[in-house]
């Protein structure tokens, strides 16, 4: 159980560790030339620079045998082509491997948004919101960071690191050997770092969408947090999951900081063993002093290519952790689309014993049984719980049924009370409704639900930037703009879920006329947040703890004095409204 004393999560899957190495090989799968290209340009600019080591020993040794000064300008010359040659190559390189990163993430990202855009609602509502915007955000922004910056510059530092090692046996064999001492302290630390690195990350993933999940029902519900005066109860479940994710930071931190110090000591063992080994070899005349000043160059060398690859493990675990989440979604099969029941005519709806929980053992609607003629418009009305949007959901194919079946005819458009702005001029966000729509239907399905006025007095009209980043909405033109898709949609039913729900009283009865408008000659399904609507509709199905308990028109069910006309009473009463 979670602080708040409600179950916890049934988090989205993470991918092993297997699974997300085979996900990557098929996404490389097709672009070994690019691959090639990028990491023998990025050898090649490497094996180059390792010529600095050689003539900087080369002057050493010009110097200790007291040659002129003219001697040394053909040296300091061939080290600046090598420093230019060096400098062009790895940007290229570094470059071409970025490329190809971004591609592959690209891929993994279209990837990722399909099996996304494809998780039953019932799912991502199991496993909280917060999970899959956790994945959309910071996973994917920690793999982008890797694929941008330590992947790079890894293949920098490992190919650095091997030339390096080469280039110190073609000075003697003995310089190599001495330098591999530090080797055995370099492995064990990296072993040691990645056994609690990647559970430590990928505990500090899960532990950060938990803390994203709470935040976001605390927030979202901050209404009704405050109604049921809950405020202490959600900010100590706030805290337990901040303390959580804190407590997982501090231990990342304490890990990263003896990982350091297990490095600098492996610096000091191999760096004191080429200088005694140098020194020894000069004594014996084996070497010159250039040829040992060479090779202790070449191992100060590897101080930051070696410390970047094990740091850039940091990075890369980090990344791996993320990447497995995001695997774990890319990897869920995609939900065979329900065959559309021919038998049902155009524009009807029949729902027989209708049953369906979001728990096993806790059903939310209880062998529903409900028939819409076409063109026909249905309310729905119940206390809150009694199961009114999870039926309005299930017709409109978000939820599959749980026993029983549902019969539409025909495609079904749902409007919600929580509508997206999609990013884009107000143009482009009404044509994804209706891509060959031209300016006139815009117009027209904007005039149609009372939206075009306000839509022509923005800044540049239909061509004003919306959404996130651009012109601000209020909630009733939003809803408007829901209305309009449909409108362009044109489907033969709609469900209606709550859709003006959203809007102040000021707005209220605007949304109401421009559903009605929105809503003609289709079959309708509305879940109906005020009464008035309601009492507008050709029927009103009542429901009760998840049964339909009545059904019949407006002045039935207040003749009849049942559950309906309770709710009405109660209703009229508190907004001084005649029946």
């Amino acid at each position: 159980m979670d602080p708040g004393g409600t179950p916890e999560r049934e988090l989205l899957p993470v991918a092993s560790a297997s699974r997300t190495r085979a996900a990557v090989r098929d996404l490389l799968r097709g672009r070994t030339e690019a691959a090639v290209a990028a990491f023998g340009t990025m050898a090649a600019a490497t094996a180059v620079g390792l010529l600095t080591q050689p003539l900087l020993g080369h002057i050493v040794d010009l110097v200790a045998e007291r040659r002129g000064a003219g001697v040394l300008t053909v040296p300091v010359l061939l080290l600046a082509a090598v420093a230019l040659a060096q400098g062009i190559g790895t940007a290229l390189g570094l470059s071409l491997i970025a490329r190809l990163g971004e591609t592959v993430l690209a891929g993994l990202r279209e990837r990722f948004v399909e099996r996304a855009l494809h998780l039953p609602l019932t799912q991502v509502e199991r496993a909280g919101t917060g999970d899959l915007t956790a994945r959309v955000t910071g996973d994917i922004a920690v793999v982008a960071q890797a694929v941008r910056h330590a992947v790079p510059e890894l293949a920098r530092s490992l190919l650095t690191i091997v030339l390096t090692f080469g280039a110190l046996a073609l000075l003697d064999w003995r310089f190599l050997v001495a330098a591999l001492l530090a080797v055995p302290v370099q492995a064990h630390t990296a072993r040691w770092y990645v056994r609690r690195a990647v559970p430590l990350y990928a505990e500090q993933r899960i532990t950060t969408g938990a803390q994203q999940q709470q935040l976001l029902e605390t927030i979202g519900g901050a209404a009704t947090v405050r109604a049921f005066r809950m405020e202490r109860r959600h900010m100590e479940a706030v805290a337990a999951r901040s303390s959580a994710a804190v407590a997982v930071t501090l231990r990342g931190v304490r890990l990263v900081l003896r990982f350091y110090a297990r490095l600098h000591i492996a610096e000091y063992v191999g760096l004191t063993a080429v200088l005694l080994t140098g020194f020894w070899l000069v004594r014996d005349g084996s070497v010159s002093i250039g040829t040992a000043t060479a090779a202790a160059l070449y191992f100060h060398s590897l101080f930051n290519p070696v410390n970047a690859a094990l740091v850039l493990m940091d990075d890369a675990q980090s990344a791996q952790a993320g990447l497995a989440r995001l695997v774990g979604v890319s990897d869920l099969p995609v939900p065979a689309e329900a065959p559309v029941a021919r038998e049902a005519l155009p524009g009807e709806i029949t729902v027989s014993g209708l049953t369906y929980a979001y728990r096993p053992e806790h059903p939310v609607l209880h062998g529903v049984e409900l028939a819409v003629r076409p063109g026909e418009r249905v309310a729905l009305v119940g206390a809150s719980g009694a199961g009114k949007t999870t039926l309005a959901r299930i017709v409109a194919g978000i939820h599959d049924a749980g026993g029983g079946s549902v019969r539409v005819g025909g495609a079904v458009g749902l409007v919600s009370q929580e509508v997206h702005v999609f990013a884009g001029t107000l143009a482009e966000d009404l044509l994804l409704a209706r891509p060959d729509a031209d300016e006139a239907a815009l117009r027209a399905a904007l005039d149609r639900v009372g939206a075009l006025e306000w839509a022509e007095a923005l800044p540049g009209g239909l061509g004003t930037v919306v959404g996130e980043g651009g012109h601000r909405l209020t909630a009733t033109q939003a809803q408007q703009l829901a209305l309009a898709r449909l409108v362009l949609a044109d489907p033969p039913v709609a469900v209606l879920d709550e859709a003006t729900a959203e809007a102040g009283s000021a707005g209220a009865r605007a949304l109401e006329r421009a559903a009605d408008r929105a809503l003609e000659g289709r079959t309708a399904l509305i879940v109906a947040h005020r009464l008035t609507q309601a009492r507008a509709a050709d029927r009103i199905a009542v429901l009760d703890g998840g049964r339909l308990v009545e059904c019949g028109t407006h002045d039935e069910l207040c003749a009849a004095g049942g559950v309906y006309a309770g709710l009405w009473n109660t209703w009229s009463s508190s907004r001084a409204v005649a029946p």
